[in-house]
């Protein structure tokens, strides 16, 4: 009795401290089930967020008849391919596609480059009132866009700039298009977390502010630079208001404008809008898993000290 009372009831462990094999492959199952019990859940959530893309692509290649039909078919028969040809027929939207992506280069790069230098001024720079400016800055944000909507309108039309690309694309050079006192701050967050010995290193050479702000800055803010170009393209593609308002000669109008051209006033062509909004989404939908990398890698980066 007295040699069995020293006998150990637990597993044995190596010198490292470590459990032998026996006892991590008799834990593997159970990691395993709550691998698979995740999956299950991440799949469960994801399938109402997919459900209106796949009712999107549906009736996309359904006809009007079929679409709504009670219960509903998810099965298109048959598969109406015409209604995207049709679609893109019926009105110009290599024209709509034109005028959009001239917005979007205006803007894109005016956003990113004023955003970028904004943001580095109120991280790197020291000077007077620094906290306060951007205090105020960030308080805009708190203003609907309505409330500025009409003020706004009247300017451009004073100085008789509607019905140009100008309203929509001027304010991305001065950091105030396409969200941008979000992108300085999400810019401002990310710069916050290169280490500061680069800068003075940078000046001890004799580099100036402006160099430091191309040369080492920039380089090292590629995932959050992806991340404000993705949001402002996607903003740009989607903006329907802005066009809306200012815009009136349809020969300017853009793919947004475009798509609400298939809604009469009496009738809408559900086949037609449906495969141009499908188009018009998938481009959206392949930016989004090209630049997932970056995107991700941005968001997560932004806020964490050194």
């Amino acid at each position: 009795m007295s040699a069995l009372s020293g006998v150990r009831t637990t597993a044995p462990v190596d010198g490292a401290g470590t459990p032998p094999d026996g006892a991590r492959a008799a834990g593997q199952p159970k990691r395993q089930w709550r691998r698979l019990v995740w999956y299950v859940l991440l799949i469960a959530g994801a399938v109402p967020t997919l459900l209106p893309f796949v009712w999107l692509v549906r009736s996309a290649l359904m006809d009007t008849n079929q679409m709504f039909v009670a219960p509903p078919e998810w099965i298109p028969n048959p598969f109406m391919w015409s209604n995207f040809s049709g679609a893109l027929t019926a009105q110009p939207f290599a024209h709509y596609l034109l005028n959009t992506m001239i917005i979007e280069v205006f803007v894109v790069v005016g956003t990113v480059l004023t955003c970028s230098v904004a943001a580095f001024s109120f991280s790197r720079l020291r000077w007077r009132g620094r906290n306060v400016v951007f205090a105020i800055l960030l308080s805009s944000l708190m203003l609907p866009y309505a409330v500025t909507l009409i003020p706004t309108f009247l300017m451009w039309q004073t100085v008789g700039a509607l019905n140009t690309f100008v309203p929509l694309t001027a304010p991305a050079w001065f950091a105030g298009a396409a969200g941008g006192v979000f992108n300085v701050f999400l810019l401002r967050q990310f710069f916050l977390t290169i280490p500061f010995e680069l800068d003075e290193a940078a000046y001890i050479d004799g580099a100036s502010p402006w160099r430091v702000f191309w040369q080492i800055i920039m380089p090292l803010s590629k995932p959050a630079v992806v991340v404000v170009t993705i949001f402002t393209f996607i903003h740009v593609w989607n903006d329907f208001l802005g066009p809306l308002v200012y815009l009136n000669d349809d020969r300017k109008f853009t793919l947004a404008l475009g798509l609400a051209s298939f809604q009469g006033v009496y009738n809408a062509q559900w086949g037609f809008l449906m495969a141009a909004s499908a188009a018009v989404i998938a481009p959206i939908v392949v930016l989004f898993f090209v630049a997932q990398r970056y995107f991700i890698e941005g968001v997560t980066l932004t806020g964490i000290k050194n």
